[in-house]
């Protein structure tokens, strides 16, 4: 499975529910960045992904953006095989 990043806040309700999806679809670890806690990573992922909201998810390389385009890709068919990828 490959590594799924978050950038995050403590109170993001869409960030919860972004989690409680990828952890339904059997990802265990998330590295979840905490952007309201360091303005740094705020502004690093600004920079990366071109987006101020939060959550902003990425899979193994891919950048799936945040929880609509996740629960999007879902319905697609597409988040199970981009989980299954390594």
């Amino acid at each position: 499975m490959p590594d799924v990043i978050m950038y995050s806040t403590r109170i993001c309700p869409y960030c919860i529910r972004a989690e409680q999806l990828l952890n339904r679809k059997g990802v265990s670890s998330i590295q979840k960045i905490l952007v309201d806690q360091d303005p740094e990573q705020m502004r690093a992922m600004v920079e990366r992904t071109g987006r101020r909201t939060v959550p902003q998810i990425y899979i193994g390389e891919r950048h799936v953006g945040g929880y609509d385009d996740l629960v999007e890709l879902d319905l697609e068919g597409e988040l199970d095989p981009l989980l299954a990828a390594e």
